[in-house]
Order: structure tokens, then C-alpha cells, then sequence
């Protein structure tokens, strides 16, 4: 890699955290005075009312990253206006949701618009229809995902980082890393920043949550970064690295999956609070949130060396890894599961 590319990432790196971080604290001060809280209830995993929306520093970090990005050539001019768009889209309907409720259709709307704005720009780019499509699937899910899975103390920021490291390092092993730092690499460190600069508000006490603003940048910023892999690769290259990209982010994907579609197998109404997660029925058996998103972490950090580990392989190889990891997540799920459904069983009422 470059040192001129390191050189100027680096300073970023520290004003990205330092936004995030200022951004916390204003939210902070702001939901207090405002009364935006999160308060405790039977859906719910905290304890005390609790200030919300403070990842809207994360989002203006991250936007901004994107914008000096696009005018640095580091990615696509129209790739990263296109990702700015996306971003700010999903943030302000999370900003509104936060302020009072939002239809979920009206967000599954907005979720979905970005993902256009973003295929549109990887079309603009790269005029590649598969990388298009993937972008228009890509951003609902990862929003809805880390929407959902935000619902212990540290748990959603702890994991974008960390999925986003991941993803850095394998772009650093992708062939198109020769000569300079890789694409996906400078937004994927940017992301990281930006939560680690949020985190200390975050864990390992919540003085303030993410809120919609916050969780949803993060999906839009790991769709942007996931794209950022895959581009420049053919459908045959991209489906190898895609199977690797899964293993980073493969925590809250199974917890999310499972969950979700057992709420949609029994007709619940899967879009609103709950508190059924493995994470959330671990949380309540332990009685604290810091070992459930330290062991969250370790699974993402195993699987992030592991995909790494496995870039060195063939298609079948990598498939069988990935095979491996999520049905090794899926065993996990059930037992986490399992456990906290036992202890909620065994608990006392009254």
C-alpha cells in the first residue's frame, strides 16, 4: 500500500471520530431538553429512559466522507454522490422516526429509494446490472438489519465497526489492492472510525442510543463498502468475494434471519419492537449487556480472520467456509435462544 494514501487517510480518520464523538454529545444535550427517550417497557432490553438519536454524528461524518471521497477520486465521483444521497435519504427518515413515528411502509419506502439511488450510481459507473441489483437489495436489508439488531448497549456500532474492519481487510487481499489502497478500504476504515468515535456514549453504558438516524446510515455505509469489494470484479470473481463478505457481517445476519422469519412463520408482526433476539434473551439471562456484545464481537472477529483465512481458496472452498460458519451461527442461535427462553420461563412473576 501506498504511504501517501495512508498519509492522507489517517488525519480523517481522527476528524471522523472526533465528528462522531461531538455529534453524541450534542445529541445528548438535545434529545434531553427535547424529550426524545427510549423508555423501558416488555419490548424493550434497557432498564432506564435513555436519550436517542445520538448517531446523527456518524451520519454527517459519514456523508461528508463520502462527498471528500467523490472529490478525491479515492471512489467514483458518481458513486459517491450517489452513496452521499443514499445515506442522507435513509437518515432523515430515521431522523423523523425518531422525532415521532414514521409508518414502517414509509421507511421500507425511503430503505428502498436509496438502494435505487445507489444501483444508479454503480450503473453510472460500472453500467453493470448484477452490481445494481445487488445495490437495490443490498441497502434494505442491511438497514432493516441494524435497525432490529440495535437493542443492547453497543451492540450495533461494536458490530458495523468491526464488519467494516473486516471488509477492509479483505479488500487489502483482493487482487485490485495492488499499488495503493483498494476501493473498499478508506470508506470501510471511515465507517469504523466514525462508530468507534460514537461508541464511549454507547458502552459500555448507553448514555444515548443510535436511534433510526444512526442504525440507519450504518447499513447504507456497509452496502456502500460491501459494492465498493465486489466492483471492479467479474460476476464469477464477485460471487467468490461475496461469499466472503457474508462472514463479517454473518452475526447479525443469522440472529436477524432466524428471528425475523420466525416471527413471519408464526404471522406475528415482525416489524414491530420485540424482544426475541438471541442477543435480547441473552441479554436477560445475564442480567447485562456487556458480555452479550463482547461475545458478539469475538464471533465477528473469529469469522473476519476466518474469511480471511479462506481468500487464499478456490470458490468451492470458500463456499464450504461460509457453509460452515453460518450453520455453526445457526447451532449458536438456537442455543442462545433456547437458554434465555428457559430463564424467562423459570423467572418468578408478580
Amino acid at each position: 500500500m501506498g504511504g501517501a494514501d495512508w498519509n492522507g487517510l489517517l488525519p480523517w480518520l481522527a476528524v471522523v471520530a472526533a465528528i462522531a464523538a461531538a455529534g453524541a454529545w450534542l445529541a445528548r444535550a438535545y434529545a434531553l431538553r427535547r424529550g426524545l427517550m427510549d423508555l423501558p417497557g416488555e419490548r424493550r432490553s434497557h432498564s432506564v429512559p435513555t436519550p436517542r438519536g445520538g448517531g446523527i454524528g456518524i451520519t454527517l461524518a459519514w456523508i461528508l466522507s463520502c462527498g471528500l471521497f467523490g472529490l478525491s477520486g479515492r471512489i467514483p465521483a458518481a458513486l459517491a454522490l450517489a452513496a452521499a444521497a443514499a445515506s442522507l435519504l435513509v437518515a432523515a427518515a430515521g431522523y423523523v422516526d425518531d422525532h415521532r413515528p414514521l409508518s414502517p411502509w414509509w421507511r421500507l419506502a425511503a430503505h428502498v429509494g436509496a438502494g435505487i439511488l445507489l444501483a444508479a450510481g454503480v450503473l453510472a459507473v460500472h453500467g453493470a446490472p448484477w452490481l445494481a441489483l445487488a445495490a437495490i437489495a443490498a441497502v434494505p436489508v442491511l438497514v432493516n438489519v441494524w435497525n432490529f439488531m440495535d437493542g443492547i448497549d453497543g451492540i450495533a456500532a461494536s458490530q458495523a465497526a468491526l464488519a467494516a474492519l473486516g471488509l477492509a481487510g479483505l479488500a487489502t487481499l483482493s487482487p485490485h489492492a495492488a499499488g495503493g489502497l483498494a476501493p473498499a478500504v478508506a470508506p470501510a476504515l471511515v465507517l469504523a472510525a466514525a462508530c468507534i468515535g460514537f461508541l464511549p456514549f454507547n458502552f459500555p453504558r448507553a448514555r444515548i442510543f443510535l436511534g433510526d438516524v444512526g442504525s440507519g446510515t450504518l447499513g447504507v455505509a456497509l452496502a456502500v463498502v460491501v459494492l465498493l469489494l465486489l466492483q471492479g470484479a467479474g460476476p464469477g470473481q464477485a460471487a467468490g468475494m461475496l461469499v466472503l463478505a457474508v462472514l463479517p457481517l454473518s452475526a447479525f445476519l443469522i440472529d436477524a434471519a432466524l428471528t425475523l422469519g420466525g416471527r413471519m412463520v408464526r404471522r406475528e408482526q415482525w416489524w414491530t419492537p420485540h424482544v426475541s433476539h438471541a442477543y435480547q434473551r441473552l441479554a436477560g439471562r445475564v442480567g447485562w449487556h456487556v458480555p452479550v456484545t463482547l461475545a458478539y464481537a469475538g464471533w465477528t472477529i473469529l469469522a473476519a480472520i476466518v474469511a480471511g483465512a479462506a481468500s487464499a481458496g478456490g470458490f468451492a472452498a470458500r463456499l464450504a467456509v461460509c457453509a460452515g460458519i453460518l450453520a455453526a451461527g445457526t447451532l449458536a442461535w438456537r442455543a442462545a435462544r433456547g437458554a434465555g427462553a428457559r430463564e424467562q420461563k423459570d423467572r418468578p412473576r408478580g
